[in-house]
């Protein structure tokens, strides 16, 4: 059963001028190490449209939990202000295809419900977007 979705859309030359802020923390604390070197790495020779695409994807998640809990609870709403962007992982499994990799408070919240997030990625042009769907049983 379908719990959640959510959807995000980043532009990318906001988006990149927001990686180059300096001072800004902002990439240390939204992406982790992996993140980071498989994005650095990509043939293009530019990180941005892979990290904007993964940041789409963490906001989508938020909002299918955020989706999937419209009875109350403890962990209802995941305000992004006070998520750990890092306990929300975008891999690629051997085929090349996204995951996302959920630790810490998040991953526990998640493994409560038994729920699954499927996610899809993508950027052309300006944007890049992500859609998540949280499925598992309705309890």
């Amino acid at each position: 059963m379908i719990l959640g979705v959510g959807t995000d859309l980043v532009h990318l030359p906001t988006f990149r001028d927001q990686l180059e802020e300096p001072g800004s923390s902002f990439v240390a604390g939204t992406f982790t190490p992996s993140e980071l070197e498989t994005a650095n790495a990509r043939p293009s020779g530019d990180p941005v449209p892979h990290l904007a695409a993964r940041f789409a994807a963490k906001e989508a998640f938020i909002k299918a939990w955020s989706a999937s809990r419209p009875g109350g609870g403890e962990e209802t709403i995941l305000a992004p202000e006070a998520v750990n962007f890092r306990e929300i992982e975008v891999l690629s499994d051997a085929a090349g295809r996204p995951t996302l990799a959920l630790t810490g408070a998040i991953a526990a919240a998640v493994g409560r419900r038994r729920c699954r997030a499927h996610v899809s990625l993508s950027h052309d042009g300006p944007f890049a977007t992500a859609t998540v769907i949280l499925e598992g049983e309705n309890r």
